[in-house]
Formats: structure tokens, C-alpha cells, sequence
């Protein structure tokens, strides 16, 4: 590990190498290794949970915060989830080879697309290491090569991840390669990977905030990528109360350390005395901190953890029992708050209006945008994903939970009849 450029560049020959063979792969090899895999890691639950520990222990001595320990435990839950997610891949279509749009030109010639994989796919995660089995079931599928940078404070489990994983592969005939583990803790990895275009066709990094912004300074790979979640809920004049009682309490309180955790609640004013009140009643029990505008705080005067927000405040993504709270004269006001302050990423509405609901879908510029759901069923498994490999709040390529299609490009097709062009 003494020169990481070179070891790097091995992973990447080694990956590209393993790339083309996965790109020809039949959907039966690909189901096979994913099967092989699930089982594997039903198999060796308690491995992984011990190996989960040793990850857990350092991390708690080194002073680890909550959030980051949520995203670093894996339970019983999470491990069965895994493997599940595998299972539900299985039973979605292959995206590879897919032909679509075929039209006859005039000259003759049938013109169309082909699904295609991307090809070698670098993903930098910090402390989940359940995104290194979703990544690189996701990758199995779609027909890609995949290398897996994740942090040292997951190395344990990651590692006895990634071994689970090459024997699914090597038992379905595919190349163990086609998913290669970062060995290495040293963070000038993560530089030469990010800056292999001979060998890499994209990076998608899933991390905290500081880690994106330095990815999109020194990258010379595209990214697929989302730089925080600052995902909002409005609780509209025309809302179910009781609907939005359940959604603005599970959108913050069903796991803080999440991107797709709400943080920012907005509500019209004209049902705020009556949401308010009751929906802190709930907060309540859970400590959560409510950092309120000042017609907010009016409401809730009495409430333990009430701090008067700042500006920043509505630009700031948490994880953690801290919420903004904005009372809103109305929907055109919500609308331009979100699409202002928010990070592009997720938006509920809550409402019984359809034309509001179908107002805030279409004009609220996030990358999923819901209608009395809560913000965390963003999510790749959620939609039926099978998993996803990371949220994308960009516009271009890929847009939201990234599964199977976000793993590939399209190419052009044409067939002739021996045209020749006049």
C-alpha cells in the first residue's frame, strides 16, 4: 500500500478489464450472482454483525456524533433489508440491452436507442456499510464494474461485505473483479480515484457535505451526486389534520441522520394555531428543537425546546433532533420559500386540494416531490428500486433515487437495407 497510485491504477486496469465482461454478461449470470449473494449474507448474519461491532467500538472511542453512528450501525433489520434488496433486483427487468424508440426514416434506415452500462462506476461512501452490498448488487445488474471506496470507520464490515460479494460472483461465473474494495484507509485513495477517467466512467460519492464539496473541487469523473438534503414538508390550510400530524412527525423523527430527513416544516397560517400546538406535543416526547420564525414561537411560547431562528437556519441540513418551523401566509409562499432555501432533493405537500397538490408538483423544483407521504420514503427500495446506489439532485443524466436505468447510458442504433446516403 506503500505507493497508492499505483495500487490504485491496478484496481482500475483490474476494473475496466472485468467492466467488459459485465457489459456482455447474460441476465441469468447477473440473477445468479444476486441470489448467490443474498444467501450469503443470510448465511453469515452473525459475521457481519460482529465485524459490525469491531467498526462501532472505534468509532464510539473516537467520539463518533449520533448521526453518524445511526449510519454506521447494522442491524438485524438493516441486514435482512440488504438482502432483500438483493432479492427485488433479482426480479427487475435488465435494463442492458433494451431497445427502444425504433423509427423508419426516409432514406430508409431504422433509427433507435440501445440501453448500454456506464461501465466502471467509483462510489465513495462514508459509514453505511450497507451501500456497499446495495452498490454492488445495483452495478451486478446493470451490467457495470464497480469500485468501492468506503470510510475507515466501516472498513471491518465493508471488508467482510465485499468478500460475500466476490464469492456470489465467482460462484455465478462473472469475474470477482467486477466489484473491487479500496483496501487502503488512506485518503489520498480517494484523490487518485477520482481522477482516473482512463479507467473510471463516473463517481458517485455518498457522504457527508464536506466530502461532496471537495469531490466536485478535485474530480476530473463526472458524479452523479447531491450535496445536502434540506427537505421541507408544508402542512397546507386545506391539510388533514391527522395526516399531517403522522407526516411532519415521522418525516423528522423515523431517523435524523438521514438526507432524506425533513428539515423544515411550513405551515399556513390559517391552520397553524391548530397544527402547531399539537404536532410540538409530539416533538416533545422525542426533545426535538424547534427553531421557529417569530409567528411560530408566538404559537408555542411555552413549549421546553423552543430557540428563535436565523437565517441560516433555513439552509441548514441537521441530522438531528433540530427542526426550522415558518409560518407561511399560503401555498404561493411555500413554494417560493422551498424552492429558494431547499437543496433540490425532497418536498411534501400536505393537502386535501387537488389543484394545490398539483400546483406544488409542478412548480416545486426538487428532485422528488410528494403529496400526504412522508419526505422519507425517498428512497430506492421505497420505489421500488430494488435499492438505490445514491440521490441525485441534478438535472442532467440521472435525477432522485439512482437504480438500474441511472446506471446506464443509451447509444444509438441503426438498421439498414444496404443504404448508402446521397
Amino acid at each position: 500500500m506503500s505507493d497508492i497510485k499505483q495500487y490504485m491504477n491496478g484496481l482500475g486496469q483490474r476494473a475496466r478489464v472485468a467492466s467488459r465482461a459485465m457489459a456482455k454478461a447474460d441476465s441469468a449470470s447477473k440473477n445468479q450472482a444476486l441470489k448467490l449473494i443474498a444467501a450469503a449474507i443470510r448465511r453469515d448474519a452473525a459475521i457481519l454483525r460482529a465485524a459490525n461491532e469491531q467498526d462501532l467500538a472505534a468509532a464510539r472511542a473516537n467520539g463518533m456524533d449520533a448521526a453518524m453512528l445511526d449510519r454506521l450501525t447494522l442491524s438485524d433489520q438493516a441486514i435482512t433489508t440488504m438482502a432483500t434488496g438483493l432479492e427485488q433486483m433479482i426480479a427487475l427487468p435488465d435494463p442492458v440491452g433494451e431497445i427502444s424508440d425504433m423509427k423508419f426514416r426516409p432514406s430508409g434506415i431504422q433509427v433507435g436507442k440501445m440501453r448500454v452500462p456506464l461501465g466502471v462506476i467509483g462510489i465513495i461512501y462514508e459509514a453505511r456499510p450497507n451501500v456497499t452490498v446495495d452498490a454492488a448488487g445495483l452495478c451486478i445488474k446493470s451490467g457495470n464494474a464497480t469500485i468501492l471506496r468506503g470510510g475507515s470507520e466501516a472498513i471491518h464490515c465493508n471488508r467482510a461485505l465485499a468478500s460475500l460479494v466476490m464469492e456470489g460472483l465467482s460462484g455465478a461465473g462473472l469475474p470477482s473483479d467486477a466489484v473491487q474494495i479500496v483496501e487502503t484507509t488512506d485518503r489520498a485513495a480517494v484523490g487518485e480515484l477520482i481522477t482516473m477517467p482512463q479507467y473510471v466512467d463516473v463517481i458517485v460519492p455518498r457522504g457527508g457535505k464536506s466530502l461532496i464539496a471537495r469531490l466536485m473541487q478535485e474530480a476530473t469523473v463526472p458524479m452523479i451526486k447531491h450535496l445536502d438534503g434540506n427537505c421541507h414538508v408544508y402542512i397546507d390550510d386545506k391539510a388533514d389534520q391527522q395526516k399531517a400530524l403522522d407526516v411532519a412527525f415521522n418525516a423528522k423523527c423515523h431517523r435524523y441522520g438521514t438526507c432524506n430527513t425533513m428539515e423544515t416544516l411550513l405551515v399556513a397560517e390559517g391552520i397553524a394555531a391548530q397544527i402547531l400546538p399539537a404536532l410540538a406535543q409530539r416533538y416533545q416526547t422525542k426533545q426535538v428543537e424547534l427553531r421557529c420564525d417569530a409567528a411560530s414561537a408566538a404559537m408555542l411560547a411555552d413549549y421546553p425546546y423552543l430557540v428563535r431562528a436565523s437565517e441560516e437556519d433555513w439552509s441548514t441540513e441537521y441530522l438531528a433532533p433540530v427542526l426550522a418551523v415558518k409560518v407561511v401566509p399560503e401555498l404561493d409562499a411555500a413554494i417560493a420559500h422551498i424552492n429558494h432555501y431547499s437543496s433540490k432533493h425532497t418536498e411534501a405537500i400536505v393537502t386535501e386540494d387537488y389543484s394545490r397538490a398539483m400546483r406544488f408538483l409542478r412548480e416545486v423544483d426538487s428532485a422528488s416531490v410528494m403529496v400526504n407521504a412522508s419526505t422519507r420514503f425517498a428512497d430506492g427500495f421505497e420505489y421500488g428500486l430494488g435499492a438505490e446506489i445514491g440521490i441525485s439532485n441534478d438535472k442532467l443524466h440521472a435525477r432522485g433515487p439512482v437504480g438500474l436505468e441511472g446506471l446506464t447510458s443509451l447509444k444509438y442504433i441503426v438498421f439498414g437495407h444496404g443504404e448508402v446516403r446521397q
